[in-house]
Order: structure tokens, then sequence, then C-alpha cells
């Protein structure tokens, strides 16, 4: 693809992905800085996204944006109910084993979704598509629960998705999920900041 082509794409992206772009790039910000008002950025985005992608027959990434819908609650919920008497929401480091069960399941749902995704529908990118609503689901329950190593799964869940959306002419997207690796490789380390200054708090008034 040449770069008028590019451009021509990127000019032509509809006003409901720019919204969609604009309303993630918002949640995203907000997450990193621990704000429980990103969950309403979240949902303006994932109700947008579930029907772009069903557009564009990325069906596991339909599915996933319908789920976030229900998680957009429910994060709020849990954010709502985690912060100590400063109003700051705490992170928690999350144990070895909680990690490596999430990564088990995400390889195996990754295989039975995708198989069922090449077998009977008529779904782009099939694997591709499916490891990133797998690994995006796993990422969003560790974030709602505040779990520190949740930014790494979501490294790597951008990484697989601007390649996807970018060979679906979907340019505006892929450049919101380059913008959201960057933030979330500053959201990793701001979270860790966070985790060991908050544990440093913890031994002082101890």
């Amino acid at each position: 693809m040449n770069w008028h082509e590019w451009l021509t794409g990127f000019a032509g992206a509809s006003l409901l992905e720019w919204v969609a772009t604009l309303a993630g790039f918002l949640c995203v910000y907000l997450l990193i800085k621990r704000n429980i008002w990103s969950f309403a950025f979240g949902l303006i985005q994932v109700s947008i996204y579930a029907w772009i992608f069903f557009d564009v027959k990325l069906y596991s990434d339909m599915a996933l944006h319908v789920f976030y819908i229900g998680f957009q609650f429910y994060g709020w919920w849990v954010w709502r109910h985690s912060s100590n008497e400063n109003n700051q929401i705490l992170v928690e480091k999350g144990s070895p084993k909680e990690y490596l069960l999430w990564v088990c399941a995400v390889v195996t749902s990754t295989v039975i979704l995708g198989t069922l995704m090449q077998q009977n529908t008529d779904a782009s990118f099939p694997y591709p598509d499916a490891f990133t609503t797998c690994a995006s689901l796993a990422a969003q329950w560790l974030l709602s629960h505040r779990r520190l190593w949740n930014w790494s799964l979501w490294i790597i869940v951008d990484i697989v998705a601007i390649a996807i959306y970018w060979q679906k002419g979907l340019y505006p997207t892929s450049l919101l999920y380059s913008s959201l690796l960057i933030m979330a490789c500053v959201g990793q380390w701001q979270w860790y900041q966070n985790l060991t200054s908050q544990r440093k708090k913890e031994l002082t008034s101890d």
C-alpha cells in the first residue's frame, strides 16, 4: 500500500470510528491515572466498536466488545469499592499462579475459538482475532481487579491488534492501538511505581 492509498483510507474513516478512537485514548489515559471515569469513556468506545467489527467481519472482536460493555460496569463497581481513605485506587501485584492460569486459559480458548471461527464463519484472521479476543478478556479481568501485570498482556494484545486492523483498513483504529501500545508501556511502569510507593507507605505506617 502506498502513501496515497493510506491517506485516502485514513481520511475516509467514519465519524463513528474517530469517536471510538478518541474515547479509547481517553479511557486508557484515565486508567493509567487510576481514575474511575475511565469506564465511562470505555463504555462509549466498546459500544461503537462492537458495531464496527461486525461490519468488517471481525466477529471475535465484535463478541469481545459486547463482553466489554458489561466489563465497563463491572470494572466501575470493583474500582468504586477498592479505593483507600484518600480515594486512590490501590494496585495489587497478583500471584505467579494466578497469571499462569490466565495464560493457560488464553491459549486454550484461542485454539477453540479460532477453530470455531475458521470452520463456521467467514471471519478474517480467525486465530489472531481469537487471540486478541481471549487475551483481552483476561487482561480486562486483571485490570478490573487492579493486577499489576495486566498491562504486559495488553502490550501483547495491542501488537497483534495493530497488525490485524491495519490489514483490514481500519487506520484510525490502528493509530489508536499504536497509541495504546505506548500507553500500556507507560501504564505498566506507572502502576509498578504506584505499587512500590504503596508498599513504602505501608512499611512506614507499621
